[in-house]
């Protein structure tokens, strides 16, 4: 199996995600909602140097809005977002922990206004510290290892 090697064609144009930790490549295709048409594939459990294991996501005809980008950070704190034009990356990105949040989480508080049906309210955290966040309408905290599990996918 060491000798194996891993063969998915190149994109023409569009975005490769790479250092998605391993097993969250798919919670990234839903976080960003990709369209099921879209010519796209998830690689899982790739062997890294750096990481160990990893995913890796290429999307064909899309490029990401910085919104999209940040977001990803959620996942994938150590993710690259890699710009392809004529199947070369012509830019790369980090990630960044984005300073607000809005409508990607929900709030584990069950009595916060976000919460209740009859109120269309929009989720909103804000970023405290490095490794939480806090609902911006009752202020429950949200470590940075609970976000996956409040995602709203």
């Amino acid at each position: 199996m060491s000798d194996e090697k891993l063969s998915v064609s190149k994109i023409m144009k569009g975005t490769a995600i790479d250092h998605i930790p391993a097993g969250r490549g798919y919670l990234v295709q839903k976080i960003l909602k990709i369209d099921p048409k879209a010519r796209a594939v998830i690689i899982a459990n790739v062997d890294s140097r750096q990481y160990g294991k990893k995913d890796l996501i290429k999307i064909e005809g899309k490029f990401l809005t910085p919104k999209e980008v940040n977001i990803i950070s959620l996942i994938a704190p150590n993710a690259t977002i890699n710009k392809i034009e004529n199947s070369e990356v012509v830019e790369k990105a980090e990630v960044k922990f984005p300073d607000v949040i809005e409508e990607v989480l929900k709030c584990p508080n069950l009595s916060c206004i976000t919460n209740l049906e009859n109120e269309p309210i929009v989720t909103k955290f804000i970023k405290v510290g490095n490794n939480s966040v806090q609902c911006y309408y009752c202020d429950s905290l949200l470590k940075y290892g609970e976000i996956v599990d409040n995602l709203k996918l």
